[in-house]
């Protein structure tokens, strides 16, 4: 934000959250359940074996409402779905700090709502959707 780093990790997981209206503590829950217990970093034979506290690894958590972006009409996408502003930044901060209090994972944010620029290197070609709700 306004050329600086204001959230940085080295080895681990970028997560981009949204928060859908009708979220609630329990998909809170269950995200900070998950994402640290997905056995998704290769072990010693290239196999997705080993989870992100396996592994040691960092976590970077960046609020991103346009993931509920809805596409299906038109050439604009629709953020009807989107949680309001407050009860966004609510989950997204219980987040990182249920994630900060309960796991031994160094946990950075970005802004909450700000215009950022992200960096990202990913290694392999490899990106997961979770959804609280399916």
């Amino acid at each position: 934000m306004n050329g600086k780093t204001v959230g940085q990790i080295r080895n681990g997981l970028l997560v981009l959250l949204g928060v859908a209206k009708g979220d609630t503590e329990a998909d809170v829950t269950y995200l900070v359940e998950k994402i640290p217990a997905l056995r998704i970093f290769s072990d010693e034979a290239g196999k997705m074996n080993h989870s992100l506290a396996e592994i040691g690894g960092g976590l970077l958590a960046i609020s991103q409402f346009t993931l509920l972006g809805d596409t299906r009409k038109g050439r604009r996408p629709g953020f009807d779905q989107t949680a309001d502003p407050a009860t966004a930044k609510r989950f997204f901060d219980q987040f990182v700090e249920t994630l900060r209090t309960t796991t031994d994972l160094t946990v950075e944010t970005g802004v909450f709502g700000a215009h950022m620029k992200v960096e990202l290197l990913n290694d392999g070609p490899v990106t997961f959707v979770l959804d609280s709700r399916a």
